[in-house]
């Protein structure tokens, strides 16, 4: 593929939950779900960044335990716009987010392993084959969107996805790791996610080569989607293929995967890295895998890890908003993020200085040496998710677009998708959102894809939660060894995590 940026536009096919009591289990797609209140024009009250950020961290958490459905356990795509249409990638974000509530003391552990359990259960006992209608997935893979309720596919466009199940089984596995007591509850999320996970048929996916493809569709098979080849989101994908110990990708699959890595590798905005133009594709991966201190072929030729190449490439975004070759309005070293979000729509239009601009609705947006594409648009979870890479520079961000623009982009679940303050045309038919009087284009929906990076990253930050918790992996460090990783903690023999064995001070 030649550019990365227009693999997100499927969303598009279907973007068009009641919000309940945050340690209950009440529907979410019973009623007609109301919009947030958006600061109702209040700027939020300035807090300490210690507190901000167990603000972001309760209110991103409570997404995924509000907006859940109360049966399947499926979460959805984006609230409060598609409260019936779940996304199996924020079903794994949504497993990964209970683990940090149930650490920081916003639910009970039991209440956290019940949640999980639910959703296990639920998604293991979900209807799969090759049938168009009626199921939810094929061979262990599932299907991008689900309906919330039946678990079934949502229609007949929505594809198989690989990378949105390989995110699903990033939460799986992190549930396994973590829940390990003897009680009935946690063994059975240990039993569910072993079943979930093994009976994946990553081989089957690749009908190229050892490179994995997108996606499959009934009738069509894989010959509608490319494959997945060159740095992005889906290290993690291949990573957990090669992991199965049931049925794994290809010997040669990671080499297949990095072979286009020449392409971005260089200088960009002053930093040396290997490039990728929108921030989650130097995020989703790290969410579950600690890269600190390991290294494949590739970092151990070039002297860094994944981790220094995930800050370089915060650090070379930021150094772009600042230059701001685009003239967009705020943008500067506080006002910073480029990523896969909302944006006002396919639109033609004059912006906050009269000049003429091609705005767009949701797709990837990003900065780097190799793609280009930035259309004004900031999504608080790039900036946001990027914590433990640059904690002093996206401190600065959050405190700065939560004090300047709160009163438009940060309600009940924290910051909104995103916004556009040089948007300003009140009288355009938008894709997504409003335009509010002052201040440009807000988006009016929360993703759970971006807001499971907030809550995992800050989780992981503060505490190491996440990656401390898939160290301990045997799948993982499966995949991890046989992709050539080697050092740091991958040398150290495994050690699972305890119920005991977390000093984690909770919340006041």
């Amino acid at each position: 593929m030649t550019l990365h940026l227009e693999r997100p536009d499927r969303r598009r096919l279907l973007v068009a939950a009641g919000a309940a009591a945050l340690a209950g289990w009440l529907p979410g797609c019973g009623s007609t779900p109301q919009p947030m209140a958006f600061g109702e024009g209040h700027t939020p009250a300035r807090l300490g960044d210690a507190a901000l950020l167990d603000d972001i961290e309760a209110r991103t958490f409570r997404f995924f335990w509000e907006t859940a459905h109360p049966v399947t356990g499926l979460v959805p795509d984006r609230w409060p716009a598609a409260p019936t249409m779940a996304s199996v990638a924020s079903v794994g974000f949504g497993l990964t987010a209970y683990l940090v509530g149930a650490e920081r003391g916003l639910v009970t552990r039991a209440q956290a392993a019940e949640r999980v359990r639910r959703t296990l259960d639920f998604l293991a006992h979900a209807p799969q084959g090759e049938a168009a209608r009626g199921v939810s997935g094929h061979r262990g893979f599932f299907y991008h969107f689900l309906d919330m309720a039946s678990g079934e596919r949502f229609n007949e466009q929505i594809e198989l996805s690989t990378i949105d199940t390989a995110l699903l089984m990033g939460g799986v596995l992190a549930a396994q790791s973590y829940f390990t007591g003897a009680d009935a509850v946690e063994t059975r999320i240990r039993q569910l996610a072993e079943t979930l996970y093994t009976r994946v048929d990553w081989r089957w996916a690749q009908v190229r080569g050892g490179t994995i493809a997108m996606g499959w569709v009934p009738g069509a098979g894989f010959g509608p989607f490319v494959d997945y080849h060159g740095y992005d989101e889906a290290m993690l994908l291949v990573l957990l293929a090669l992991g199965s110990p049931t049925h794994p990708a290809r010997d040669d699959s990671w080499d297949a995967f990095c072979s286009t890595y020449p392409r971005t590798f260089g200088s960009f905005m002053g930093q040396v890295h290997l490039g990728g133009a929108p921030l989650f594709w130097h995020q989703y991966s790290h969410v579950w895998v600690d890269f600190r201190g390991i290294q494949d072929a590739f970092m151990r030729a070039h002297g860094f890890d994944y981790f220094e190449n995930s800050r370089r490439a915060t650090l070379a975004q930021r150094a772009y908003a600042i230059s701001n070759p685009g003239g967009w309005k705020d943008y500067g070293a506080n006002v910073w993020g480029l990523t896969a979000c909302d944006g006002p729509g396919s639109i033609r239009t004059a912006d906050h200085s009269g000049r003429v601009r091609e705005f767009h609705d949701y797709r990837a947006r990003g900065a780097g040496k190799a793609d280009l594409f930035d259309d004004g648009t900031i999504a608080p979870t790039a900036a946001a998710a990027s914590l433990p890479f640059a904690p002093t520079e996206v401190t600065a961000a959050l405190q700065a677009m939560h004090q300047r623009f709160g009163a438009h982009i940060y309600g009940r679940y924290g910051f909104l998708d995103a916004f556009n303050t040089s948007f300003v045309d009140a009288s355009a038919k938008l894709s997504n959102g409003r335009v509010a009087p002052g201040f440009g284009w807000v988006d009016t929906d929360y993703l759970g894809i971006d807001q499971g990076p907030i809550v995992a990253m800050i989780a992981n930050h503060r505490h190491d939660l996440i990656w401390r918790t898939m160290r301990g992996n045997a799948h993982l460090r499966r995949g991890l060894s046989r992709a050539g990783f080697a050092g740091g903690w991958l040398d150290a023999p495994a050690r699972p995590v305890s119920p005991h064995d977390r000093p984690i001070a909770q919340p006041a």
